[in-house]
């Protein structure tokens, strides 16, 4: 007797890969609704590399901050198959594929696409890619800027007033200025979100997105060569040799997955990879936030905030402007805190005593949980602190990463909650510094939406809806850029005509999940006050303490390695 087995409906999945700071993280998605089937992480092996460089030992200098290559692509071949796996569907049911990177990961290769880090160049430090956080080239930055302005470059205006140290500009005047003969080695400059999709695709490719915000391309162009050459004679023909390539819209196709990626990822040879993005623009459509005044906020090891507006508007201080930098059709705001989850994660090892880790230890809690629930109940402004959130730099509205962070009103009796719930309340009034930037400068902000991990975090959502004085939503995946990604892949490979049509689809947001308290709302905007006679004492008045702390800092950092086996980076005579 012949069976006819049931019939059921083919359903078609995308893959996305989220790369973040520490680890790699993909997700299998079904297309028609968005659901999240599985997911596996894959943490980077070398981390960040901040001490010394992995091929030699080198001590690096103060500020550095570099990546292996490598470690990006373990995460294709380890944690894209096992999430696969773990989701238990056919392999052969993957339609698309798509990535988004921390960023500016920026780096220098060869025209194949070869790292500069995995040739013989791999002994010196400027061949490595650099991680966003990279901070060690603050100089070139202010130059950048002075001369912009200096020259009315009109471009300026469209990144708040300042170009950051994190961006790509600054971090390759760097490498020409510090080391010419790797500079001059590298035939191509690419962001590691374009880089990763050439290693999926076997084509170079290059996204609006790291374009607008981090490769200073506005109205069609990059900055001229007569500016570039002001800067450094060498520096002339940068965009023009090492960026210039036609730039592909978010959500479009850059190419199909080749055989060789297939192999490392277990996906079909052939299916679409979506053109590359950011970890922080990507998730809008998860969080359903691509509709203009919806503010994403990506809450993780540092924040980094965006907002589609209908109009082109100058805010001073914002990270940047960007004609569909986020979804087609509006401008995309982007603003950022170099440091959120970073600081609290600091103060959970630097400042928690062992008798707390104890009892988190007896009581089932994290560190986390202990801390909010000691400080839970203590009234507004209790603790008579008031801290800065520039452990990291400011990123917005300062722009600025020789800051650094201050804690004012500590006492013999100051316990380490306190402490800790300053540092939540110090990062919420550094949102709130950004959203008060972004109306002033006429971008309505209409709703507050936070994804990434640090949403698990009750009492700080509730800090920040009553620091902001209105609710925040909460997108509901708990990979937001991965979901976003596998959004796009989703557009990229035809099931989807638009990314706004599979957001509604395929994205998930629980509104108003924490409301304001109108009399701790109160009180903060007493604390708040503080907060900002701080925030310009020290970020725009005259009094340069912090500027001055950390040069002496790295005067003493780089004399101790001021020896023939460890000289500073930036002393080193380049050869090849």
């Amino acid at each position: 007797m012949t069976v006819t087995p049931p019939t059921q409906t083919t359903e078609s999945y995308v893959v996305g890969v989220d790369f973040g700071t520490l680890s790699g993280r993909a997700v299998v998605v079904r297309v028609r609704d968005g659901e999240e089937l599985a997911a596996a992480v894959h943490a980077y092996p070398h981390g960040v590399i901040e001490h010394e460089l992995p091929t030699t030992g080198r001590p690096l200098p103060p500020d550095w901050a570099l990546q292996h290559p490598d470690d990006w692509r373990e995460v294709l071949r380890t944690a894209v198959p096992a999430a696969v796996a773990a989701s238990g569907i056919d392999p052969a049911a993957v339609i698309g594929i798509a990535t988004d990177f921390t960023a500016c990961t920026v780096l220098p290769v060869r025209t194949d696409g070869t790292p500069l880090a995995e040739t013989a160049l791999g002994v010196r430090p400027h061949a490595w890619p650099k991680l966003w956080k990279h901070h060690a080239a603050q100089s070139q930055a202010d130059r950048i800027n002075h001369l912009a302005h200096q020259r009315g470059e009109k471009w300026i205006s469209r990144y708040g007033g300042r170009i950051s140290a994190e961006w790509q500009y600054a971090k390759a005047l760097q490498v020409l200025e510090e080391d010419p003969a790797t500079y001059a080695a590298t035939e191509r400059w690419i962001e590691a979100a374009d880089w990763i999709v050439w290693q999926l695709a076997g084509v170079e490719t290059r996204n609006t997105c790291t374009a607008g915000y981090k490769g200073i391309h506005q109205d069609g162009q990059y900055p001229s060569e007569d500016y570039l050459a002001a800067l450094h004679p060498g520096f002339a023909d940068f965009a023009r040799t090492r960026l210039e390539h036609p730039l592909s819209p978010l959500g479009t196709r850059a190419g199909s997955l080749t055989a060789e990626a297939a192999a490392w990822t277990g996906l079909p040879e052939g299916i679409a990879v979506a053109t590359g993005n950011v970890d922080a623009h990507v998730a809008a459509p998860a969080a359903q936030a691509v509709e203009n005044g919806q503010l994403l906020a990506i809450m993780g090891t540092s924040t980094c905030h965006v907002v589609n507006g209908p109009v082109l508007a100058d805010v001073p201080g914002i990270c940047g402007v960007v004609d569909g930098g986020i979804v087609e059709g509006a401008y995309g705001y982007e603003a950022g805190q170099s440091a959120v989850g970073d600081i609290f994660a600091w103060w959970l090892r630097q400042g928690v005593p062992a008798d707390y880790r104890g009892e988190a230890a007896a009581t089932g809690e994290d560190l986390h949980q202990l801390l909010s629930r000691k400080i839970a109940d203590q009234p507004v402004g209790g603790h008579g602190l008031v801290a800065l959130d520039w452990m990291n730099g400011n990123r917005s509205t300062l722009v600025d990463h020789h800051l650094s962070g201050v804690i004012v009103g500590l006492t013999l009796a100051t316990r380490p909650e306190e402490i800790y719930r300053a540092l939540l309340e110090a990062t919420a009034f550094g949102t709130r510094t950004i959203v008060d930037a972004l109306e002033q400068g006429g971008v309505p902000v209409t709703e507050f939406i936070v994804t990434g991990g640090l949403k698990k975090n009750p009492l700080l959502m509730q800090i920040y809806a009553d620091v902001l004085r209105r609710p925040v939503s909460l997108a509901e995946s708990a990979q937001g850029p991965a979901l976003g990604s596998a959004i796009h892949a989703a557009v990229a490979a035809g099931a989807h005509p638009d990314v706004r049509t599979a957001a509604a689809a395929m994205g998930r947001v629980r509104r108003g999940a924490y409301q304001p308290d109108t009399a701790r709302a109160d009180a903060y905007d007493s604390l708040y006050s503080e907060y900002r006679a701080l925030h310009d004492h020290f970020g725009t008045g005259p009094d340069k303490l912090l500027h001055r702390l950390r040069a002496i800092r790295n005067a003493a950092l780089t004399a101790r390695h001021a020896d023939p086996e460890a000289a500073p980076v930036a002393a080193q005579k380049s050869e090849v």
